[in-house]
């Protein structure tokens, strides 16, 4: 039992709650005397009114003017979270747009995460955010090179995070059939192990001694390998609905929903957040919780997605702090469940990238 249990009584925890869902559905500030009559509970007036000032006292509402209801306060919105939110029994519809999820043949899981922001997107009537969150730390365990005609050839690296990536290397020159699985050998020799911020001037040297005459092939696939990892390192953010925050009053200032708008773009703010989130069934961070300063009058909420124990993407929601916390929980949790069918259905395909370039001088 928690210390908000110990101090709310059971009448204090009916009315709170009555509060938090009647701000969600209105947006407005909450009295004694829509609670009474509404029948949303058994006693008086002077009862209620009571009992909402001392929750007030206690932190989990707030009256925005003298003479209005009350509204929950971030600690009251915590608490309804954690403790009063009820089980939302999704509909068919809700339940058909989600199972479309996996009549689609998707490879990627970029275009996997990206569906799924769309569909929570919808159901849920917030912004929906999709996630490869930041991995500073994803080596390369192995690499293999495959060669494709006498200028180019690709580099397939094994990861750390369970993962293959491949990345085409285009050379302005001949390459003899002894160079290629020579640089496999140096590769596996000299990189192994080590992250984009590993691969140091001493590990470029080795290569090169080890190529002996091939130093623009080393070049290039240095390029090739250190943009790979660097790509992967910096995690990637898609989001859809954004007008739908725009029908919240909290939304209608113009020049702070530009900037929430510019927090998207840049993503790194946002980036940072979800991996650096706790390893949860599912996160909520309520206003201030999350460390995204334009964002302190929102919620986010994601859930992470995970492969053989390892976190390799996120899908959640981003909207006001009167959010419709079950829905949004339970439409998380659902398509989390569909894409890892989809995983584990073995249609996630190995991702292929770009090329790296090198010509003669």
């Amino acid at each position: 039992m928690s210390a908000f249990d110990r101090e709310l009584s059971q009448r204090k925890k009916q009315i709170l709650k009555a509060v938090v869902e009647a701000h969600i559905a209105a947006g407005e500030p909450v009295g004694s005397k829509y609670l009474v009559q509404s029948n949303l509970l058994s006693c008086s007036s002077a009862t209620i009114r009571n009992e909402m000032a001392e929750l007030e006292e206690m932190g989990y509402l707030e009256q925005p003017h003298t003479s209005a209801g009350r509204v929950p306060s971030e600690l009251g919105y915590r608490f309804y979270v954690d403790s009063l939110l009820q089980h939302y029994a999704m509909t068919n519809k809700e339940i058909d747009e989600i199972n479309s999820l996996l009549k689609v043949k998707m490879s990627e899981l970029d275009k996997i995460l990206e569906v799924a922001s769309k569909v929570a997107s919808n159901i849920t009537k917030y912004t929906g955010i999709a996630i490869k969150p930041k991995q500073s730390l994803v080596k390369v365990l192995k690499y293999e090179i495959v060669g494709i005609d006498s200028r180019q050839f690709a580099i397939v690296m094994i990861l750390s995070t369970g993962a293959i990536k491949t990345k085409k290397v285009k050379l302005g020159f001949d390459i003899d059939e002894f160079s290629l699985p020579r640089l496999s050998t140096a590769l596996n020799t000299y990189l192994t192990g080590l992250c984009a911020d590993e691969i140091t001037l001493t590990s470029v040297i080795n290569l090169e001694r080890a190529m002996g005459a091939d130093p623009m092939l080393v070049n290039a696939t240095i390029k090739a390998i250190y943009e790979t990892m660097s790509e992967l390192d910096g995690g990637e953010l898609h989001y859809s609905g954004l007008n739908h925050l725009l029908q919240y009053p909290e939304y209608s200032d113009v020049n702070k929903f530009g900037e929430i708008i510019n927090t998207f773009e840049e993503k790194n703010e946002i980036l940072d957040l979800v991996s650096g989130g706790n390893d949860k069934d599912i996160n909520v961070l309520i206003g201030s919780e999350n460390s995204v300063n334009v964002m302190k009058d929102s919620a986010i909420v994601f859930k992470q997605i995970k492969k053989d124990g390892k976190t390799i993407g996120a899908i959640g929601v981003v909207g006001p702090r009167r959010m419709d916390y079950a829905r949004v929980l339970a439409t998380l949790n659902e398509l989390s469940e569909n894409i890892v069918d989809l995983i584990e259905d073995k249609r996630l395909l190995t991702e292929n990238g770009g090329e790296a370039s090198a010509g003669r001088d």
